[in-house]
């Protein structure tokens, strides 16, 4: 597993045993409870919904259900993955610029990707496609 998979599973984890733990969420609850960063919280979160495990709702408050992100998110990770594929080596703010996500929409992206066991971080912070 790359290092990039083991930080993003690792923090998807802390995100599930929070939910699991205390019920529907809001981010800034969950941020609060769990240490994580903004990034890593919307990484987990791409992570969990890529198993199907997370949803999102009207009020803003994440829970453990099957998701209704995956959609969103799948297509933010197809952009993602099709920049790295034609680019080969990317850094996240060039990551946002090519694909005219927001940086929750390609943290989300990554996550998913990393569950997928599709991108490392190589030299310089840079993504790359396994």
């Amino acid at each position: 597993m790359s290092e990039i998979t083991t930080k993003f599973g690792e923090n998807a984890g802390k995100l599930w045993a929070t939910l699991s733990q205390k019920g529907c969420l809001k981010k800034n609850d969950i941020l609060e409870v769990t240490k994580l960063s903004e990034k890593d919280f919307y990484s987990a979160v791409g992570w969990l919904a890529r198993e199907n495990k997370v949803s999102r709702h009207d009020d803003d408050c994440f829970k453990l259900d099957n998701t209704n992100m995956g959609h969103e998110i799948g297509t933010h990770a197809g952009r993602v993955w099709k920049i790295l594929d034609i680019w080969e080596d990317v850094d996240l703010d060039s990551i946002k610029k090519l694909s005219d996500l927001d940086d929750t929409e390609v943290n989300s992206a990554l996550g998913w990707l990393a569950r997928e066991d599709k991108i490392y971080i190589g030299e310089k912070n840079r993504f790359k496609l396994k």
